[in-house]
């Protein structure tokens, strides 16, 4: 069975898109800070017929995640399909006239910085496998800077970057490397299924051979 590691995992978006993996085959491991919650929505898929695992790490601590990813390989099978989409904190939220060096510092390793400890962690086995895909999820602001999310406007940016040189760096390889802008929070946007439709929209873009971003909505129609 493919595996999907969901680095960020909580019950929303993280519990549709691993049901719309599941429904293609996937079996799921759960990437994020709290072991307990983790276990929750595992027990919680696992009630489907979903088989999902949690594996707690902190994405600001790139040995940690590492070591997370290579737990999921080992007891699910190579991962070859990655979803890196770790909720910010507020404090990335802040005021650029607030932001310390060492805010910017954090935010950088939880956005650019932990998805290159995964991409590193992962992308062996999917050439192991003969494919995969790398899905980034992001906001508005790493298209468009804001003054009030100065966090997010630092290091979304250069997550993106990363995100854009991986998609041309294995464009000859059958490794698909894209990123979902999501300008907001799903419920105020109104999309179509709710945050089952956005999963929908994960899939297919992953599962497709496109630009390397998407955006969920039109910039002008979010909010961040």
């Amino acid at each position: 069975m493919p595996t999907m590691a969901i680095v960020g995992a909580g019950p929303n978006l993280g519990g549709a898109v691993a049901r719309r993996f599941a429904r293609e085959g996937f079996d799921i491991a759960l990437i994020a800070r709290d072991q307990a919650k983790l276990d929750a929505l595992a027990a919680e898929l696992g009630e489907d017929g979903i088989t999902a695992q949690g594996f707690a790490a902190d994405v600001r601590d790139g040995q940690s995640l590492e070591s997370a990813l290579a737990s999921a390989a080992e007891a699910l099978g190579h991962i070859t399909a990655l979803q890196y989409s770790p909720l910010p904190s507020r404090d990335y939220l802040k005021p650029v006239l607030d932001l310390t060096p060492e805010l910017a510092l954090e935010s950088l390793r939880f956005s650019a910085l932990g998805l290159i400890h995964a991409v590193r962690a992962v992308l062996p086995g999917m050439r192991e496998a003969g494919g995969g895909s790398i899905i980034l999820i992001n906001g508005g602001t790493s298209v468009k800077a804001r003054h009030g999310f100065a966090g997010t406007s630092v290091a979304f940016p250069a997550e993106s970057a990363y995100g854009e040189m991986l998609h041309e760096a294995l464009a000859d390889e059958p490794i698909r490397v894209s990123q979902m802008v999501i300008p907001g929070a799903i419920p105020k946007l109104q999309i179509e299924g709710g945050v089952v439709g956005v999963a929908d929209r994960i899939w297919d873009l992953q599962a497709s051979d496109g630009d390397f971003r998407e955006m969920l909505i039109p910039l002008d129609e979010g909010r961040e």
